[in-house]
């Protein structure tokens, strides 16, 4: 059984996409434990801040954006530094790789990737001032790559593989790094993906529509669906992020729900081409030809 750490009080947290869904559920429930929460948004505005919780404004696509947040905690926290990066900004863009334009597939990796990077060279000298650690959510399809979500899993592939050069970057200094990967969970962002996804299939070349015009609407309904009737909540969400920010030894993964658990197992146990013919059923049309 792990041990926590005395008192969260008085100990600051960065959670980037808070404005809603996830990010926002972390937020609120990182401020309930007694952190001292940053609630990073994009844009300023929306419900008043929580006890405990201050809104930071922070586009992780932005630079000048990125090092005015940090200027901001740097002055509300002193020489306390900061306790907790939680990097959990994202975007999913669905579609079959070969309708995919490459400007979205250049903003699923800019948003999930790259920003993630910037944001954290930006805090971790606060970080390093307190010990404190970062906690990068990705998501199931870190470990395995789905049919027509090849961009968001090449993203948390990139992302995963992000952490552990880090964790074991800044080891030495005292800064852990935890990963959390948290399976279908209901939140605002399911609206955004679907119609990210028909907006990429009514684009496509009217060959490519063809192709894909059974197969991947019935993905997004699927997909939809999964999230819709998934008994994880954004309350198992925030209470793992939590964990990993108050275990006194943190884990270098964290699960959120079974179908993370079971995937993660499923990927190490069986051969790719098991894998090949269980998600073969998602790309067969109707008719049962391609």
């Amino acid at each position: 059984m792990s041990t926590r750490i005395p008192s969260p009080r008085g100990r600051a947290v960065v959670v980037t996409g808070a404005s809603s869904g996830l990010g926002k559920a972390c937020a609120e429930y990182l401020a309930a434990a007694g952190f001292r929460v940053f609630a990073a948004v994009r844009k300023p505005g929306g419900e008043p801040p929580r006890p405990r919780v201050e809104q930071l404004v922070l586009d992780v696509t932005d630079a000048a954006s990125i090092a005015a947040a940090e200027d901001v905690v740097r002055d509300r926290v002193g020489d306390t530094g900061l306790w907790g990066l939680v990097n959990n900004a994202g975007i999913c863009v669905p579609a079959p790789l070969e309708c995919l334009p490459l400007e979205d597939l250049r903003r699923q990796l800019e948003t999930s990737v790259v920003g993630q990077v910037a944001t954290t060279q930006a805090f971790l000298p606060l970080l390093r001032d307190a010990g404190g650690r970062v906690v990068n959510i990705t998501s199931g399809l870190g470990n395995v790559a789905i049919p027509y979500l090849g961009a968001y899993a090449a993203a948390m592939w990139a992302k995963e593989a992000f952490s552990d050069a880090l964790r074991r970057e800044v080891a030495p200094s005292g800064v852990r790094v935890s990963v959390v990967q948290p399976g279908a969970i209901l939140t605002p962002i399911w609206d955004k993906v679907s119609d990210t996804g028909t907006r990429i299939l009514d684009a496509a070349p009217e060959r490519l529509r063809e192709l894909y015009q059974d197969t991947f609407p019935r993905f997004l309904r699927s997909n939809e669906h999964s999230a819709r009737t998934s008994r994880t909540t954004q309350e198992d969400f925030a209470r793992t992020v939590l964990r990993a920010l108050a275990d006194s030894r943190p884990r270098t993964r964290y699960a959120v729900g079974r179908d993370a658990a079971v995937g993660r197992v499923l990927t190490r146990l069986l051969p790719d081409a098991a894998l090949d013919r269980a998600f073969r059923s998602l790309v067969t049309p109707s008719g049962g030809t391609l």
